[in-house]
């Protein structure tokens, strides 16, 4: 594998040179590339109207298989996620993200929407089966969504009902015991209303082999989605009913003391959720150029996560020890956006105003090997929030928007240890957007203000001092260009930026010995001083030649801190910080050389970062290169695919702690491994 980056990267270069080759000497042309709509901003915007730096992924535009969103992340530039569970359910964005949750609560750095439902931080249910697109909205959400999108948003739409009645099954195998079986109903009701039902079910063993129990599923993943849209769209009013289910029923066994992927467990752990959300959007137009639009959204979750915390097994070794660690938790979320827009095509102000509030609440149930005896939780936030954004026609070519937000944030905890909390905290955030249009481009810069609530961790054996973080303020400095070229077949978008964090929360951890020689690890948040991110995204889609198609991405990321020392007292000022990779890249062609066969490669890379701010263990820079081909007509589609065609080892979550009695505990890095190569056969059929 010494030569599979300069390969990867040569081979790609030839590509593209003999694709331009090509397409400069064919009289053909290819169709122009379709407009995207971004449904995640305050009114429906073009995505080359949008001054800000966005990404758009369609999980059926893949011709691999696409289960979840994790699965789509890596090709998305500056984007990454944490796993230390069976998905990946911790994001980061330009390098800002948490990457873990044990007992304290959890404030999200980067939101996730599903369908207008809240799901920032059990991110397990986004699934991605009759999805129509998935949204990635880079920088502080100051305006848009407030305390839980300080590094961004993540927002999932699902497909809507067609005009006409149409139905689709889906079949999926592939190795590793990997199978997937569903099926999508829509069609319309009547001339003012449809309807819309998919149900998906897939699995697989999860590339782990448990040496003691001498199975193969341990790890294993069996994930089922069904969700249910009925749409009615009137002459002056819209509404838009959508519910889903997720039934997450994974197994947790991931580490391994050789860090490979053979287990020793004789207690595997589970990674468990069952959530039910459900959302409402009415949307009324009056005659005096007024829109008013309402949101409300409902998330039901129960979620089980639990490991074998010494991954062996009693008897393994005369100084081990055997300990299981379990989190039961119940979520629910309510939430809702009242949002009145100005509709007039000839204005030259548009405003919007909103009124937004969100109830959560959620109850923890931890049972541990060395706690007397369960330990409870009760966690509650109300978030109010109000919003306002005007824009200005400041010329033929000129705009100028400018957004404010002001929300209220309380909290209030209580344990079965008489720990207790209840902070408040009142934030302001906003943005200010110049931008220029030509006939082709738009050229913008901005100024944006984001902001996370704070809060407080709970593990008992804490020193006061660690219990309570404050709220973290960034300020985001972004200018870019979009452009359309060759009759809208080229279509590029450029973002620089830089990002200045004050009090930084850094989610760090110590280690405590107990009288048996063991360790005990405890995560935790702290406040950095401050920090940076800074750096480059660069996207394209080329429609090159009616055969031809290439699209990709470029992320680069420098971060560091300034003034912080970590839970275990060493000093990180100017280090980088972790989970932000230096660079990140995505190129893909595909070829279509005679009709109806189409052929796909694409390569995705990462370079190292720090998995932790309390410790040094990285991940290893990797290029990964993905291969499809298949044949398709109007009714039915053929595939076989691979992912990770080298077989690279891809690292997921890394821990620094003393976990082997066999080395007396010495503290050493544990990695987590991602997916290894995977292989298969897709098939769909429409009526």
């Amino acid at each position: 594998m010494k030569f599979a980056r300069p390969i990867a990267a040569l081979a790609l270069v030839q590509l593209t040179w003999a694709a331009s080759i090509f397409a400069s000497t064919s009289a053909d042309t290819a169709a122009p590339i379709e407009e995207i709509i971004i449904r995640a901003e305050l009114r429906d915007t073009g995505l080359m109207d949008l001054g800000a730096s966005v990404s758009v992924q369609r999980p059926d535009a893949r011709r691999d298989v696409v289960d979840h969103l994790e699965e789509m992340l890596g090709r998305i530039a500056n984007v990454n996620y944490a796993s230390g569970s069976s998905r990946a359910r911790y994001l980061q964005i330009r390098g800002i993200g948490d990457t873990s949750q044990f007992a304290e609560p959890l404030n999200a750095s980067v939101g996730v929407i599903v369908d207008g439902a809240d799901l920032s931080g059990i991110g397990s249910a986004a699934t991605t089966f009759d999805i129509d697109q998935v949204e990635v909205l880079r920088g502080p959400q100051g305006t848009l969504y407030g305390a839980n999108a300080l590094a961004g948003l993540i927002n999932v739409v699902s497909a809507a009902p067609t005009a006409e009645w149409y139905s689709r099954v889906n079949l999926d195998v592939g190795n590793e015991g990997a199978w997937g079986v569903g099926g999508v109903l829509s069609g319309p009701l009547s001339d003012a209303s449809g309807i819309r039902l998919a149900v998906h079910r897939h699995g697989d063993d999860g590339y782990m082999r448990n040496d003691f129990l001498g199975r193969d599923d341990t790890n294993r993943r069996e994930e089922t989605t069904a969700r249910g849209r009925l749409q009615w769209v009137g002459e002056e009013t819209t509404l838009d009913l959508i519910g889903t289910f997720a039934d997450v029923d994974n197994r947790y066994d991931a580490f391994s003391l050789d860090n490979d992927r053979r287990t020793l467990s004789d207690q595997p752990g589970e990674d468990t959720q069952e959530s039910v959300a459900g959302s409402a959007r009415l949307l009324h137009t009056f005659d005096d150029g007024l829109d008013v639009e309402a949101v409300i959204a409902h998330v039901s979750s129960q979620i089980d996560y639990g490991y074998d915390e010494d991954w062996t097994f009693v008897g393994f070794h005369p100084d081990g020890y055997s300990s299981r660690d379990h989190y039961a938790r119940d979520w629910e979320t309510t939430s809702f956006d009242l949002r009145f827009l100005s509709r007039a095509a000839d204005a030259r102000v548009d405003w919007v105003f909103g009124l937004y509030g969100l109830s959560q609440e959620v109850e923890l149930i931890r049972t541990y090997t060395f706690l007397p005896g369960p330990y409870i939780s009760t966690y509650s936030v109300d978030r109010y929030a109000a919003y306002g954004e005007l824009a200005f026609d400041l010329g033929e070519r000129w705009r100028l928007v400018a957004g404010l937000r002001g929300e209220s944030h309380n909290s209030e905890f209580a344990d079965s240890e008489d720990v207790g909390f209840s902070p408040g905290d009142v934030m302001l955030g906003g943005r200010m957007v110049l931008e220029y249009r030509t006939e082709s481009a738009l050229i913008y810069a901005g100024i944006n203000r984001g902001y996370k609530a704070g809060g407080f961790n709970t593990s008992g054996t804490l020193d006061a001092d660690l219990r309570r973080f404050q709220p973290e303020v960034l300020w985001n400095y972004e200018a870019g260009i979009k452009g359309d070229l060759f009759d809208n077949q080229l279509r590029l978008r450029l973002a620089l930026f830089r990002m200045e964090r004050k009090d930084v929360q850094v989610n760090t951890s110590i280690v405590r010995v107990r009288a048996d020689g063991s360790a005990e690890f405890i995560d935790f948040t702290g406040n950095a001083a401050e920090g940076f991110n800074q750096g480059v995204e660069a996207e394209f889609e080329w429609h090159v030649h009616p055969l031809i198609t290439l699209e990709g991405s470029v992320g680069l990321l420098d971060t560091e801190y300034d003034d912080f020392v970590n839970g275990e007292g060493e000093e990180l000022d100017g280090r980088k910080q972790s989970h932000a990779p230096g660079w990140q890249f995505h190129t893909g062609v595909e070829f279509r050389p005679i009709d109806g066969w189409f052929f796909r490669l694409d390569a995705e890379g990462k370079d190292e970062f720090y998995f932790s701010d309390s410790h040094d263990v990285q991940s290893d820079d990797y290029v990964l290169l993905h291969a499809s081909a298949g044949y398709e007509t109007e009714r039915w589609r053929l595939s076989i695919w691979s992912r990770n065609l080298t077989d690279e080892d891809v690292f997921t979550r890394g821990f620094f702690f003393g976990n082997d009695p066999r080395e007396g505990y010495t503290a050493k890095g544990y990695t987590q491994l991602g997916e290894p190569r995977r292989y298969g056969v897709s098939a769909s059929l429409s009526f």
